[in-house]
């Protein structure tokens, strides 16, 4: 249960991380947009795969990385 509750905070604090790295790298962002489309693609799957497979460390490392460039590709 505290791994649980553990990771949804790590999951939260990805979109203040994810907004703070966006103002970061705002040169990055205009040229490899499609590929942070592509992570964040790859990290969606990664998390229904780690869902099927009930690995929920795989599933939480997924849902973040989808998450930071969720945020930078908008």
């Amino acid at each position: 249960m505290n791994e649980l509750i553990v990771g949804v905070l790590v999951l939260v604090l990805a979109f203040p991380l994810g907004s703070y790295l966006r103002k970061l790298t705002l040169d990055e962002q205009k040229q490899g947009k499609k590929w942070f489309f592509y992570i964040m693609i790859l990290g969606i799957i990664g998390a229904v795969v780690s869902l099927i497979f009930r690995q929920d460390a795989y599933l939480f490392t997924s849902l973040f990385v989808a998450i930071i460039a969720l945020q930078s590709w908008r």
